[in-house]
């Protein structure tokens, strides 16, 4: 006899988390809502918590990081927001614990919890509780702390209670150790954000306090707090044009190009990666963009690397913002051109991913006269990801300049490509054939990459071949029925019987044939795929055998969506081949003929 759940699952919980294996302390775990179901609120108060305290002080980090995401869903089963604040215990000690990601997971829970609970519940209760995170002795609390305030902040109406929260975040803003402080820095974009989201809530005071935590962060003596400075300053840029209050403007614009310039090349990493949004900032004003031209510049010429790439990729969008196409001409075209010749290559794929766009920034003209020499020789980088980026994005030059000035070159790249050592970088590049398709049109498809499409049938690699055959079948959507019919399949058809010697050729063509019957028009399927597939049927090789009756159902689905009567078809031709084959001597054959069998006469009733 099992037992009775409200009264046993508490004790069956107790010996599971005694056990020797984590993962059994795991899966316990993953346990504690269906037994708080059971044990109903009143006994999870009174019995469940309170272990759960014992365990939260001893046990593995796995078994933490569960019990910590856990407790963050239980203010249902403990009985309501009102009984919520019994969750605390425990998650105030896991939310000192050494280990990241429990922290994390604490503070989410806790945040959580402090959403449901009554503005006296977060003066009682959370607010003592970050207070004593906040002045414990060891880093780890103090961590967790900076994760709380943005809960309880602006629920606090008390100008001199909101003072001390804000003062406690400020000293630990200046805390001796960098994992305090950076935690700081990561912390108060979002409780900004807050402020941007209801504005009413701020006052002149929590600014002050705001902007003196910023100006800490930004002079930090550590680059990994100063890097968090600009996410920082987006955010209270962002506040302030919500406002529309351009006041503090050139204040803020001193701050971005002073961490723009900085002498740490984290932090203008961090700049280069954020550049788009940080300068999005100021676009009301042309002449403050203007005054970024310079740091932009400095930028793409970085000495490291990683900041040429981070910077790299938010050209065009930087791009945008400025209103004067000469600038464009002098500033910014002449630093894609270094770029695209850049000594890393990471930094020149990078560019290739977004260098396209600027085509819209330019006349035809000037497009064709500076960015076109760019991509050519971008598309004859020896960096397989340049071209591959170059390629994923060329509607934007088709719209504005014609594919003719690149169609030279980009069939030698995509060629290059397609014959690629690396078969991911060949995977790529037919992932994007269906994406160029759509941009180039019929006619320079068949000219220039069907051929191409079709050896990448026999590739040697499986999921080269796989993702081949999805090709065809993009292409089919894209392009029609007539175009496969007269394109593909019959080049399919007439494949040299030699290779059709090798088993791997004729399960690729059954696939394709197969995978094509689905968008193919119906007469398509019973003029040209459908007797080639019947007479694999009789292939010596079993698997051909048994993947020709998986082939029916899918062909006879696309046949009875048909106005006209196949069912002569179906019963003359399609289940006389898979009646035999339910008698094949292979079982793996008679299995899968049976199984197609039996959908094939659902599709016919139904």
């Amino acid at each position: 006899m099992e037992p009775e759940a409200d009264v046993y699952p508490l004790a069956l919980l107790m010996d599971e988390l005694k056990h020797d294996d984590v993962s059994t302390r795991v899966e316990a775990m993953k346990k504690l809502d269906k037994i708080a179901l059971a044990l109903g609120p009143e006994r999870t108060r009174d019995e469940l918590i309170p272990f759960l305290v014992e365990v939260a002080q001893d046990d593995e980090d796995e078994v933490f990081a569960v019990l910590a995401e856990e407790l963050g869903q239980f203010v249902p089963f403990v009985g309501g927001s009102k009984y919520a604040t019994v969750l605390l215990p425990p998650l105030e000690i896991l939310a000192t614990t050494e280990e990241t990601l429990v922290r994390e997971k604490a503070v989410d829970s806790l945040n959580t919890i402090a959403k449901e609970l009554s503005t006296d519940q977060v003066l009682q209760n959370i607010i003592p509780l970050i207070e004593r995170l906040a002045n414990a002795d060891w880093f780890s609390s103090k961590v967790s702390a900076c994760g709380l305030f943005k809960s309880v902040i602006f629920r606090v109406k008390d100008d001199s209670l909101r003072k001390d929260l804000f003062q406690l975040y400020s000293h630990l803003a200046q805390d001796e150790t960098p994992m305090v402080r950076r935690a700081v820095g990561k912390n108060l974009p979002p409780l900004i954000d807050l402020l941007s989201e209801n504005p009413d809530l701020s006052t002149n005071q929590d600014w002050e306090f705001i902007s003196n935590i910023f100006q800490i962060i930004i002079n930090d003596n550590q680059d990994s707090v100063k890097f968090l400075g600009v996410d920082c300053l987006i955010s209270i840029s962002k506040f302030f044009n919500i406002k529309n209050d351009p006041s503090h403007s050139q204040e803020l614009l001193n701050s971005a190009i002073k961490l723009i310039n900085d002498e740490a090349w984290r932090v203008r990493y961090m700049a280069a990666d954020r550049f788009e949004d940080l300068t999005a900032q100021f676009a009301n004003n042309q002449e403050y963009i203007n005054e970024l031209i310079e740091p932009f510049l400095n930028l793409c010429d970085d000495n490291e690397g990683d900041v040429r790439k981070a910077i790299a990729t938010q050209i065009p969008g930087f791009a945008k913002l400025i209103n004067d196409p000469t600038l464009l001409l002098t500033k910014i075209i002449p630093i894609i051109q270094n770029l695209s010749m850049d000594e890393i290559e990471d930094v020149r794929a990078a560019l290739a991913l977004k260098v396209n766009n600027i085509a819209e920034l330019l006349t035809k003209e000037q497009a064709i006269q500076h960015l076109s020499p760019i991509l050519l020789n971008m598309l004859r980088d020896e960096f397989p990801d340049v071209r591959l980026n170059i390629i994923s994005n060329l509607k934007v030059i088709n719209d504005v300049i014609g594919i003719e000035l690149l169609s030279e070159s980009l069939l030698p790249a995509i060629t290059e490509l397609a014959k690629d050592v690396n078969w991911r970088v060949r995977l790529a590049i037919i992932e994007y054939i269906p994406i160029l398709a759509k941009q180039l049109g019929v006619e320079f498809f068949n000219n220039q990459s069907c051929e191409l499409s079709l050896s990448w049938l026999w590739d040697t690699v499986f999921s080269v071949r796989n993702a081949a055959v999805k090709n065809l079948t993009d292409l089919t959507e894209i392009f029609g029925s007539d175009w496969c019919r007269d394109e593909i399949i019959p080049k399919l058809l007439q494949l040299d019987s030699q290779l059709l010697e090798n088993f791997i050729y004729r399960f690729t063509l059954l696939t394709t044939l197969t995978s094509l019957s689905k968008v193919v028009a119906p007469k398509v399927i019973v003029d040209q795929i459908l007797p080639f597939i019947v007479k694999l049927a009789d292939d010596e090789v079993p698997n051909i055998r048994f993947n020709v009756a998986k082939s029916y159902p899918v062909i006879m689905e696309t046949l009875r969506k048909d106005s006209e009567n196949h069912t002569a078809l179906i019963n003359d031709t399609i289940n006389p081949s898979l009646q035999k084959l339910c008698k094949d001597d292979d079982v793996d054959v008679r299995f899968f003929a049976n199984e197609s069998l039996e959908k094939c006469k659902s599709l016919i009733s139904a």
